[in-house]
């Protein structure tokens, strides 16, 4: 039986090939530039992936949030940090993202049942 962790990252994975495999410019630059603007730098992953994730959640891209989800939890953090995150977000973003919020939450959770 497949989670939803891994249906998002198989169907990510695949898409992003597809999409690679175009060869065009553009789309390998964003690409690129999405990768690198998380890596380490004046602002360490952790922060940067929390920043994303108030991000997507404001901007309400559920696979953005899962996204930053799944790499905030590779980073190690807590839970607690996640949550108050995404409480920001939905401040920020009102109402309208509690419905992401709770797909968010049920996200968190499936990473944490597959990391037991």
């Amino acid at each position: 039986m497949t989670n939803k962790v891994d249906e998002f990252n198989s169907y990510r994975a695949k898409m992003n090939d597809k999409i690679l495999s175009e060869n065009n410019k553009v789309l390998k630059r964003i690409f690129n530039l999405d990768t690198n603007a998380f890596a380490e730098g004046a602002l360490d992953k952790k922060t940067k992936e929390l920043l994303g994730l108030v991000a997507s959640t404001v901007l309400r891209c559920d696979d953005c949030v899962k996204y930053h989800l799944e790499a905030s939890h590779k980073e190690g953090i807590s839970r607690e940090e996640v949550m108050e995150t995404l409480s920001i977000g939905t401040l920020i973003g009102g109402t309208i993202v509690i419905p992401h919020l709770r797909r968010a939450f049920e996200y968190w959770e499936e990473l944490e049942e597959n990391k037991e």
